[in-house]
């Protein structure tokens, strides 16, 4: 059994190996694959894990031997499933393997803002505080969250993981899903999109990215939201208008926006975001805590395993 990893680099934090992986047959990890190197890399492999290399169907065409895609993440929109059906090759994914690690995420960037964490760490690596003559110095306003509202758009796995976390730091939660208000747990309150984005202090996206959810966070929807109001996203980039985002703060139509995700990534240098004082930006890293890295190569091992056996898990192009 020919393997070969397309781009380990991206779910290699440092402290990973691949020791299982090597027991399963000849097998070949390359950090990162550009697109004309797929065919060459690939060609006599029977199983491949990816992150991000795209598997296109003209792409599978030329790979005779391939009989099994593992996409090493919850999203598979990197394969073309339906071809890779239609030529035999099973695509697994690794469901539900992040959950903690996003809504952690989702909360540090709400804490940040809300208790201006970062703000007083750089102002110290400055000496402000050793320069003071009192106890303590407090030049920004500090938010409690208890009694405010949080607005979850999208209550699957993460979503609801961070409603849990919102009701025990006493927040109201609302919810806008399409699961019916008597299927949410107690606590949360289904709304519409237009009453959660205009009574919510924070409004946390956790939506798949679809037709109908593609920049659904625009000019229109952001005069909704109250001017005091925390925009976070750690779903998909494009489920907001970045421009009009950009726009909304310097207008003070919101108050901060924080996101794990862009529409571009890596983002362009000149993205407007970058420029906004009130928008805190990480690198697509909510998925990726030690713990949750674990669980994946656990899944992704456990799936490889599954098929070599006959009884392939996971898979999600039956």
């Amino acid at each position: 059994m020919k393997i070969v990893v397309l781009d380990g680099y991206a779910i290699n934090n440092g402290d990973i190996t691949w020791n299982d992986f090597e027991q399963l047959g000849d097998f070949k990890v390359y950090p990162r694959t550009n697109k004309e190197d797929i065919i060459e890399r690939a060609k006599d492999a029977e199983m491949i894990l990816l992150n991000k290399v795209p598997m296109k169907e003209e792409t599978l065409l030329q790979l005779p031997k391939l009989k099994y895609i593992g996409v090493l993440a919850t999203g598979f929109n990197i394969v073309d499933v339906d071809a890779a059906k239609r030529l035999g090759i099973a695509v697994t994914n690794i469901p539900n393997y992040s959950t903690d690690s996003v809504a952690q995420t989702a909360f540090a960037h709400i804490l940040n803002i809300t208790n201006k964490v970062d703000y007083y760490a750089c102002e110290n690596r400055k000496g402000r505080w050793s320069q003071q003559s009192d106890f303590c110095y407090i030049d920004t306003p500090i938010q409690e969250l208890t009694g405010k509202t949080l607005g979850v758009i999208g209550l699957g796995n993460i979503g609801k993981r961070v409603a849990e976390i919102a009701l025990a730091f006493g927040l109201k939660v609302k919810a806008f899903t399409s699961k019916k208000a008597e299927e949410l747990p107690s606590g949360i309150e289904k709304a519409s999109l237009n009453e959660l984005l205009s009574t919510s202090d924070i409004v946390s996206l956790h939506c798949p990215l679809t037709d109908t959810t593609r920049e659904m966070i625009n000019k229109d929807t952001l005069r909704l939201m109250k001017p005091n109001a925390i925009l976070v996203n750690t779903s998909r980039g494009p489920l907001v208008n970045e421009h009009d985002i950009a726009e909304a703060l310097h207008s003070k139509l919101i108050a901060a926006y924080a996101a794990d995700v862009m529409c571009k990534e890596p983002p362009t240098a000149d993205n407007p975001l970058f420029k906004c004082e009130n928008a805190y930006i990480t690198p697509h890293v909510a998925w990726a805590s030690t713990e949750a890295l674990g669980r994946l190569l656990d899944i992704a091992l456990s799936n490889a395993k599954a098929f070599i056996n006959g009884n392939p898990t996971n898979v999600v192009n039956p």
